[in-house]
């Protein structure tokens, strides 16, 4: 094996310097020397006495060596490493590692452009919901500001209004007063004249002087004109504002000719409740014949729309909004793929979006009342809790086609008293 300071590669250790190939059967010399045993055997064959190391020359008093099998060992792991199939299969592990990282750097790239893209595709979006937030305010900003003044200009005027009329009856009882102050004096004067002709004609004098009367005053209430403008004055405007929401509240009704025969409806068609008997309503293909559906009197297919249902303490219900081309008399899902879009719940406090499969939802509270909102410009259907306007479930994926407002009453349990669901009126 090579012996010198020159760091040399485990193929140039393992090489005889006498055939400078791989060692064949190493044998190692006193001198710490490898050979091949042929290499080795022919070259001191032909020398007589001592014989030598043919790489350091020291000379041996006998031809004696012995074999390294680790040496061995490596020369066989060199040689099977250098083989043709060796080689081969080390280029195809190269080239399958450079095509690996090559596919790795094109997903790495596209995912770049991807991201930049939704960045982009972000601060767009980001730039037209503030525009959109700042106009919704705006149109609240504007609505309060014309309404305090509007307030203002009522309590200025009545103001002035009832501030003149009292001054007007100031002026009046002053005039009054003027004028009993001369009369006064003008009795005075006579009285002091004491004379018998004049006292005697003084009755008569006063009886011929017209009395003087003064109102006494406007009739006005001060707890009554502060009540007025002390009054729950922001409630009265907030309810005011219902008119100038985009969307309101809209009023929806229920419509009869979709009722399940088991569905009993109140006489302003806003209530529904499950009713244990089945009701004669005349035969009619809108109708729901499976399960206890009822749907909306009003649908749309364009525009934003926002409603409120009132569940209240009813153990499960579905609120929904369905395409009018639902299937009638079948029992299925009420899932986009069927045509619903849907919030439900279950045992009394199990809350779920009308996915494939259904999605649980995790809320704070069971809500009582629900507000669903459609937007068919977006396609978006969002469902929130009306009492704290908390997003509950939005589908992305929302309706085209004409839309209805959709309640299930759900078959109560057994013992349990039917409750009423109603849409809520805000006006």
């Amino acid at each position: 094996m090579a012996s010198g300071g020159r760091p040399a590669s485990l193929r140039e250790d393992l090489t005889c310097a006498i055939c400078c190939d791989l060692f064949r059967d190493p044998v190692m010399l006193a001198c710490m020397h490898h050979f091949c045993r042929a290499c080795i055997d022919t070259y001191w064959r032909s020398i007589r006495g001592p014989v030598p190391c043919p790489q350091c020359r020291q000379e041996f008093p006998s031809r004696h060596f012995q074999a390294n099998y680790l040496v061995a060992g490596l020369v066989e792991k060199v040689r099977a490493n250098s083989s043709d199939g060796y080689v081969k299969n080390v280029e195809k592990q190269v080239k399958d590692s450079l095509e690996s990282h090559r596919s790795k750097v094109m997903d790495y790239v596209q995912m770049i452009h991807r991201d930049k893209e939704q960045v982009e595709s972000l601060k767009r979006v980001g730039a037209e919901l503030q525009e959109r937030i700042h106009g919704d305010f705006q149109a609240l900003h504007s609505f309060l500001q014309d309404e305090e003044e509007s307030i203002l200009e009522e309590l200025r005027r009545e103001q002035e209004e009832n501030v003149e009329e009292f001054q007007l009856h100031v002026v009046t009882l002053e005039n009054a007063v003027k004028q009993l102050e001369q009369d006064m004096h003008v009795l005075q004067q006579q009285v002091n004249i004491m004379d018998s002709s004049v006292l005697a004609e003084l009755p008569e004098v006063i009886s011929r002087r017209p009395s003087l009367q003064v109102s006494k005053g406007p009739q006005f209430d001060m707890k009554d004109f502060c009540s007025k403008y002390i009054s729950p004055l922001q409630y009265t405007t907030w309810r005011k504002m219902f008119f100038v929401l985009k969307p309101g509240p809209a009023s929806f009704t229920l419509d009869e000719d979709t009722a399940h025969p088991s569905l009993s409806l109140s006489q302003d068609k806003t209530t529904v409740t499950e009713h244990p008997k089945r009701f004669p309503y005349p035969p009619n293909p809108r109708r729901f014949i499976q399960c206890v559906n009822v749907l909306g009197a009003q649908g749309f297919q364009s525009g934003r729309h926002y409603w409120e249902v009132e569940v209240g303490s009813k153990l499960k219900w579905d609120v929904s909004v369905a395409l009018e081309t639902v299937d009638r008399r079948a029992r299925v899902k009420l899932c986009p793929e069927n045509g619903y879009w849907t919030l439900r719940l279950r045992n009394g406090s199990q809350c779920s979006a009308g996915t494939q499969p259904w999605t649980p939802l995790r809320t704070v509270s069971v809500p009582r009342r629900i507000g669903v909102f459609v937007d068919f410009e977006d396609r978006r259907v969002s469902f929130y809790n009306a009492d704290s306007m908390s997003l509950l479930w939005s589908f992305s994926n929302g309706p085209r086609g004409k839309t209805f407002p959709f309640i299930s009453t759900c078959i109560s349990a057994l013992g349990e008293k039917p409750q009423p669901i109603r849409f809520l009126h805000h006006s």
